[in-house]
């Protein structure tokens, strides 16, 4: 699911972003979810299973049979029409579970009771980690899937894959990160776009001394989201899940102390804001020209334009600075994928709708034209029709474009927490309330490191980089 919010948007964009990661994963710890989801098989861990015969495949496909789908994306009904129309003996029935906690608190109840859980249910990247490791997701390899990989962006794919070759989810949208800036505001103070974090140091320096009322970017105390988006362009990898009892955690290794020191000495000098995001004085902020800067994702040139009207045609798009501009590299926050839940009685038929719905370039391309979602299949990321969008908000300038090659620069190697809700919370009261108070968040990573050891050791896991 992108994080933007367009005028026909049903959702506030408030909504929107807190689906978006902290949400999203729901209030779930992981000792909730082992208890409550009741997976005692060898979830993440499992080898995949033989595949499934052509002829069977194809007799399912033509065997009456209806499939419920939970989604939180709207109008989603036409891409379904897509799928139904090629395979009319298959329906779909679509359910808005809710969004955010509601959809993610609904799936887990129903798997608890062992009855009412989907065929299929929509999970954002973060928020797999969490029900594979109680083996809850079907590995869709053996229906196909695998033939799919190489349609995707690689780093994609990554984020849905098991390390004995499952495939958990079909990937459907993402969020590469880049810059959006205010090209009038640095245009009167003669600041270049910069290309290295130093660089855009020294613009928040040199903006803010000239004028008092404006900072060069907000990093928001309370979005984890962009935090650990900026982290993953840095190179830190933080987590890792190397069984269902097994986990590596790293907050507070080198390269994020870098990020932490280079941060929390920017909110201390007071160059840059925090102030909370998606509020009414963030959106004020936008449209005032508080903030000159916003680091944001692929969904956000879509949502800005909605959300700060006032300031059309004066945004640009860039990738974002970079630690060693020699090596452009980036980060992804948001985006999600479709599952198919293992309980289901209609496998077979699950897991092709669930690749028809994501891969189809009909389909697909729905997704990036009807709902703004920002693609995640190769094909669409170099088409002109796509990448060649110049909107009038943006002055003109292709922002798909430029979002397109951002996303080939973003490292596959990033994981997730299966309990990110613990470690998002967490971060808000260490690190991003160091940010807030102007205090050190250096060893704000510190306190965040074992406040997230201490919580996954008493869920039984076993830890490393502790």
């Amino acid at each position: 699911m992108p994080r933007f919010l367009t005028s026909s948007s049903p959702a506030s964009p408030a909504s929107l972003t807190r689906r978006g990661f902290l949400a999203a994963t729901g209030a779930v710890s992981l000792g909730a979810a082992l208890t409550s989801c009741g997976g005692s098989g060898s979830g993440g861990s499992s080898a995949s299973a033989e595949p499934v015969s052509q002829a069977d495949i194809d007799k399912a496909m033509k065997t009456p049979t209806q499939l419920t789908f939970w989604t939180w994306v709207p109008n989603i009904e036409q891409e379904v029409a897509l799928f139904e129309k090629k395979y009319p003996a298959i329906k779909v029935k679509v359910v808005n579970a809710g969004q955010g906690v509601a959809h993610y608190t609904k799936l887990r109840t129903a798997l608890k009771a062992g009855s009412g859980a989907p065929d299929l249910v929509q999970l954002e990247y973060q928020a797999v980690p969490t029900f594979t490791i109680t083996d809850n997701l079907l590995d869709l390899g053996p229906y196909g899937a695998t033939e799919l990989k190489d349609r995707f962006v690689d780093w994609t794919w990554a984020q849905v894959s098991g390390p004995d070759g499952q495939v958990w989810a079909i990937p459907q949208d993402t969020g590469p990160m880049g810059m959006l800036y205010r090209k009038d505001i640095f245009d009167k103070h003669g600041i270049q776009v910069p290309k290295t974090w130093d660089e855009f140091a020294e613009a928040a320096r040199k903006l803010h001394k000239a004028d008092s009322d404006v900072y060069l970017t907000n990093l928001a105390a309370n979005e984890a989201a962009a935090w650990h988006g900026l982290m993953w362009q840095a190179g830190a990898e933080p987590y890792g899940v190397k069984s269902k009892s097994d986990l590596s955690i790293s907050v507070d290794d080198a390269l994020s102390k870098k990020l932490a020191g280079y941060w929390g000495g920017l909110a201390a000098e007071g160059v840059i804001s925090t102030d909370p995001d998606f509020t009414d004085g963030w959106y004020a902020g936008f449209n005032k020209g508080k903030y000159a800067t916003w680091l944001t994702a692929a969904w956000g040139p879509a949502f800005l334009s909605g959300s700060a009207k006032s300031t059309a045609g004066k945004w640009r798009a860039a990738p974002l600075p970079q630690w060693d501009a020699s090596k452009p590299v980036s980060g992804n926050w948001g985006g999600s994928t479709t599952a198919v839940v293992k309980s289901t009685g209609n496998a077979i038929a699950a897991a092709r709708f669930a690749q028809f719905l994501n891969s189809d370039p009909a389909s697909a391309k729905m997704f990036a034209t009807q709902q703004f979602f920002f693609p995640a299949t190769k094909a669409l990321l170099a088409d002109s029709s796509f990448t060649g969008d110049a909107p009038a908000f943006y002055g003109g300038q292709q922002v798909n474009q430029v979002f397109a090659d951002v996303s080939a620069s973003v490292s596959p190697s990033f994981q997730w927490p299966p309990f990110l809700d613990q470690v998002a919370t967490d971060w808000t009261e260490t690190v991003g309330k160091s940010l807030a108070a102007k205090s050190d968040t250096v060893a704000a990573l510190g306190d965040w490191q074992q406040r997230i050891t201490t919580y996954a050791k008493a869920q039984g896991f076993t830890v490393k980089g502790a």
